[in-house]
């Protein structure tokens, strides 16, 4: 069965459209982690738009000002654009909005694509103040959109984006691409429900990773092949990403495995790491920026609430640091289906965390509860009383109170979560007595749901997210 290789990301083309189709010179940052699919938009794009893609290297300034002359020399259709010696960027981006064939007959924007723009910075730190001269002193008069893209989301926030870069105030728009919804997963493999599930809670929803599963093979070999043995690409992406996106990409790991072992808090992980304490606040502010873990207060503490957790949330880097990294040992040495095994029988736990998660984010996309966006959104707790998801909407007084479970539950255990939950809701401090109240339970497979419907309680299980993820994709494609 064959895959397909674009799918989704029909927001960030009409995001692109949009400012190529507009009346200014527009320069646009893309930028979002390693395999999410970046390279795959912008040539999606290039398929709409006039203009061409640079792909930068780690080889320092002369041979990728070579390589950029290449590409542009292809797209002005001239041959000799390449062989002309340029001495810096401002010299052949002077040279190639001179050109005779630059500007398109219609009027139209032309597409710069610098791909990987980071590893320019890395071998020369005043590019970004190099591109802002280029910008202000030729492209910010001419028809063109100039898009900066780069995989490293920390270089791209803080020598980019943030206030202090140089191309700060000459950008036009920007837009972080994200890992694929759930629903989309089911365009990609064709598994049943229950290993789409699966699938998400260790690869998440980056596309480059779903890819690597072949299609016509069970959920379990995929894991084997693809994850756990050595030499396959997910057996070290982890550590790879690590190195990729820091420098002292050592003691990040020891915070992540202090987070998957079960120290949540700053206290905790500090403990668990030996790391000063100043340390890892930045540490987890940075991850937390980049959206690999959660800094979760109780969904209705105020803004400085002090007793936070933070939360390994990204799926494949919770997989890997807890069932990966710590059974390397017997991995290396061709233990592969006894590892396996181990995970097999030690998975449930693992997909209740993941499963809490993937529903968290169903509720927030609406394609569970569509009725209501609730405006608070996550978990809560006090003392030893936690509940898995929370809504709350300020504008219409509504609450949500919603466990889930990763198991089969019948009518008689249902009926029990459902009053626990009534009791556990009592104690959430937000308009007692006035809020309209929403219980549900959200489960693998629920027995008896229409009875347990007519009864009032909102109850979900696989096959009804088979339904509403289904609807949710027949609605985007309308």
């Amino acid at each position: 069965m064959s895959q397909q290789i674009f799918v989704d990301r029909n927001d960030e083309l009409r995001f692109l459209l949009d400012r190529y189709h507009s009346q200014k010179p527009e320069c646009i940052i893309i930028y979002g982690r390693r395999r999410v699919g970046k390279t795959t938009l912008l040539a999606q794009f290039l398929k709409k738009a006039r203009g061409f893609y640079f792909l930068a290297s780690e080889e320092g300034t002369a041979l990728n000002i070579s390589d950029f002359a290449h590409y542009a020399g292809e797209y002005l259709q001239d041959p000799d654009f390449e062989r002309g010696s340029y001495p810096d960027w401002k010299a052949i981006f002077q040279a190639l909005i001179s050109h005779r064939r630059f500007a398109p007959p219609d009027g139209g924007k032309v597409v710069i694509v610098i791909d990987e723009f980071p590893y320019l910075i890395g071998r020369d730190k005043a590019t970004p103040s190099i591109f802002q001269k280029i910008w202000d002193q030729i492209l910010a008069h001419e028809p063109v959109m100039l898009i900066i893209s780069g995989s490293s989301v920390s270089a791209m926030e803080s020598e980019v984006l943030a206030y202090t870069s140089p191309l700060y105030g000459r950008r036009t728009g920007q837009w972080q691409v994200e890992p694929l919804p759930y629903p989309y997963l089911r365009e990609i493999l064709p598994y049943t429900e229950h290993d789409l599930i699966l699938t998400w809670c260790i690869l998440g929803g980056i596309p480059a990773y779903l890819r690597l599963f072949n299609p016509d093979l069970p959920f379990w070999e995929n894991v084997e092949e693809q994850i756990l043995t050595k030499g396959a690409y997910l057996y070290s992406e982890a550590e790879l990403l690590m190195h990729y996106e820091f420098r002292e990409a050592g003691n990040y790991i020891s915070i992540l495995r202090a987070l998957v072992s079960g120290h949540t808090t700053l206290s905790a992980v500090c403990q668990a790491t030996g790391l000063d304490k100043g340390m890892i606040s930045k540490y987890l502010a940075i991850l937390s920026r980049m959206q690999l873990i959660r800094d979760e207060a109780p969904v209705t503490a105020h803004a400085g609430f002090r007793r936070r957790h933070y939360r390994l949330c990204d799926p494949y880097l919770t997989f890997w640091f807890r069932f990966v990294y710590p059974r390397r040992a017997e991995t290396e040495t061709g233990k592969v289906e006894a590892v396996l095994h181990s995970i097999q029988d030690s998975i449930a736990p693992y997909c209740g965390e993941m499963f809490e998660i993937l529903i968290e984010d169903l509720v927030r996309r609406g394609i569970l509860f569509p009725d209501t966006p609730y405006s608070r959104l996550g978990r809560w707790w006090q003392n030893e009383i936690e509940i898995d998801i929370v809504g709350l909407d300020e504008r219409t007084g509504s609450a949500l109170f919603c466990e889930c479970k990763w198991s089969e539950i019948g009518m008689r255990d249902a009926r029990s979560i459902m009053a626990t939950l009534r009791e556990k809701a009592e104690h959430v401090r937000w308009r007692n007595g006035e809020r309209e109240e929403r219980y549900a339970l959200i489960a693998r497979e629920i027995h008896g749901k229409e009875q347990l419907r007519d009864e009032g309680y909102h109850v979900i299980d696989l096959q009804d997210i088979t339904l509403l993820s289904e609807s949710s994709l027949a609605d985007k494609t309308r």
